[in-house]
Order: structure tokens, then sequence, then C-alpha cells
């Protein structure tokens, strides 16, 4: 809360307003407080900026206080009053006190990234390493990391539709199926990719028939997104690596989505104003929209120019803006289900980053962009 939500402070030396009479409680030997007739207030205010007599009615009873001699003016007795009478009375028109002048006015928290940064860049950096090394030591080990991933956000995605609808998508021909796409994919190109994707629609509509027909047409149906959702869409990035310059297709691939998602972040964070869809992700801002492009377009055209075989710096430009756009995108797809569901991650195995579908969320839409316009630019060879 920033200072100007608590409204003007109090005057300094500000005591509360007192009455035009002296100002001196005069205690009668029956045990309360009494007006002596000239102007006198009816006992000792409480001290203090957050007490207004005019507005704050009194809310507790007045204490009673023991006998001293009549019309006594002590100011002892105008102090033991203020003590007894209990703390600051809050104005009836703002139930919250009224802040003290003499404390200083609280800081505006400081902006959050809402994670562990540092267990973030760690997972990140372990997680590129592993792919980094699979993918220039032996494409079919790539393959399999991809495979896995595949396993894993299917086992997610499922898990949370059963626990948050009661959707029950059957995750074993989901699982088989998904990997066998992959491979599909990586041996047989988009022919074998589309293969495996109806086979495994296939195998959903048939294991769903093993329990009773009460939520068939939920189950299949959230069945078969799942499987063009996950698996279907990674197989894009097998049939990259299968041209001559594969590792180099995937590692552009990847390049582009992480550089797009921290454009997005660091311009947003540190500029972001205008919201890009509140109603969907109220973290997202139309400037980091911009940074995500920027960032984009540029290490496209760095990726073109140096690491992909005949290509481009303006192909870099195209690809970069196109990679902002779908990943983007993809973010919002995956951020609209999950407000759905009524969740923050699909899961919890990555710690500062969620669950495997929380990294894969801005790359599966990419890939078969990135795919289609590699293929254009350079050929599929």
């Amino acid at each position: 809360m920033n200072d100007s939500s608590w409204g003007a402070p109090p005057q300094a030396g500000y005591w509360g307003p007192t009455d035009q009479g002296h100002g001196h409680g005069h205690v009668q030997s029956h045990g309360h407080v009494q007006s002596s007739g000239h102007g006198h207030v009816q006992g000792a205010a409480p001290a203090g900026p957050a007490y207004d007599a005019y507005e704050a009615p009194q809310t507790r009873p007045m204490p009673m206080v023991p006998d001293v001699a009549d019309h006594g003016e002590n100011q002892d007795d105008d102090r033991r009053a203020a003590r007894l009478s209990g703390p600051p009375v809050r104005n009836a028109t703002n139930p919250e006190p009224m802040p003290d002048a003499s404390q200083p006015a609280p800081k505006p928290p400081k902006k959050s990234a809402g994670r562990d940064l540092s267990a973030a860049i760690g997972v990140g950096v372990g997680l590129g390493a592993v792919i980094v090394a699979s993918l220039f030591v032996v494409k079919a080990v790539f393959v399999g990391v991809v495979a896995v991933a595949v396993v894993v956000g299917l086992w997610e995605l499922t898990k949370r539709l059963d626990e948050r609808k009661g959707i029950r998508a059957p995750l074993v021909p989901l699982a088989l199926g998904g990997a066998a796409m992959v491979v599909a994919g990586y041996v047989r190109g988009a022919e074998g990719a589309w293969v495996a994707m109806a086979l495994t629609a296939l195998a959903v509509l048939v294991w769903r028939m093993t329990e009773p027909p009460e939520g068939y047409l939920r189950d299949v149906t959230a069945g078969v997104f799942a499987a063009f959702y996950v698996p279907f869409l990674a197989t894009f990035v097998a049939m990259m690596l299968t041209a001559d310059d594969g590792p180099q297709r995937v590692l552009t691939f990847l390049l582009l989505t992480v550089v797009s998602d921290t454009g997005a972040y660091a311009v947003g964070w540190r500029f972001g104003r205008n919201k890009l869809a509140p109603r969907i992700s109220p973290g997202k801002t139309r400037e980091g929209l911009l940074g995500a492009v920027s960032f984009a377009m540029v290490a496209g055209a760095l990726c073109m120019e140096f690491l992909i075989d005949d290509g481009a710096w303006w192909q870099g430009l195209v690809l970069g803006l196109a990679v902002a756009v779908t990943a983007t995108l993809g973010d919002l797809g995956e951020s609209m289900i999950k407000r759905d569901l009524g969740i923050k991650d699909m899961g919890t195995l990555l710690p500062g980053h969620g669950g495997i579908m929380d990294r894969l969320d801005s790359l599966l839409p990419t890939a078969p962009v990135v795919w289609l316009l590699l293929v254009l630019f350079v050929g599929s060879g």
C-alpha cells in the first residue's frame, strides 16, 4: 500500500480537538468524571493523531477511576484517565486507524518475479545442458528426450484434468501413442506423424470402451485433444532433426523461443503498463510482447546468418517475428487451460518453473511454424 492511500497525515503537534474550556476534568467522589460547568470536558481525550473527537463515537465505556479529592485540578488525573480509556478510537467513516505522523511511511512493495529465480535459472541451465549434449552427440538420444518429455507432459495434463474436472482421458494409449508419434515423425516424416496420430486417437476411443459409458464422449474428446496438443506438435521438433543441419535447426528453434520469452519478461517487468490479455494472463503486457518481438527478430537474424546453411538475415527477421507471436499465443493458450482448471502450474517437477507442461507451452505451437518456415526458406534437406 502506498502512502497516498492513507490520506494526508495530521499536522505536526496535533493532539486532537479540544474544547474551549480549561480542559481539566473534575473527578467527583462518586467515581465518575463530570463537567464543572465552566466548559470543562467530560474526561480526558486520548492523546494521539488517530483520535477525532468530532467524528469518532466512544466505542467502549469510560472506565471508573479511584476517588480523589473533589475539584482537584491535578494533571496526573488527566493522564491516568487517558491511559485507562484504552487505545485510540477509529474514525467512524474510516475503519482503519489513522497513521501516526511520527512513524515513517510504509514503503511500496518491490516488484517480484513471483518465482524462485535462482532455482529457475539452475533448472533451466541443467535442462539446456542435457538438450544440447543429446542434440549434438547422437540424434536418436535427443528423440528419446523429446519422447520422455511428451509422456511426462501427458501425465501432468491428464492428471490435472481428472483432479479438477473429473475428466478421465486414458493415459496408457496416450503415452504409448505419443512416444510412437515422435519416433514416427523422425523416421517417416509428416506422413508417419499423421498415421501415428490417427492410430493414437483410435486407441483412445477403444480403450475408454472398457469403462462405463457415462462421460465417454467427454473423456475421449479430452484424450484426442491431448494427443494433438502434446505429442503431435512435438513431432515437428523430431522432423527438424532429420535435415543435414538438423541439430542447428533445432537449436535455432529452442534459442528463438527462449529469447522471445526472456525478452517478454525483461521488457514487460521493467516497462509493462498496458495489459495484453488481462482476463487470461494478467501478468502479460503489450510492452512485453514488443520486447519478445524485438529480441526474437534480432536473435533470428543472427541464427539464420551463422547457424543455418544457406540462410539469410532477413529470413531470420521473419522467423523471429513468427516465433514471438506463436510463443505468446502458446503461453496464453495454456494459461487459458490452467485458468479453466483453477490452477497456477501444471505440475511441480521443475523447481522454479512448475511442471514439464509449463515449459512446453510456448514450444509446442512454435515447432510446426519454425519447421514450415525453415522448409520454405532453405528446404527440407
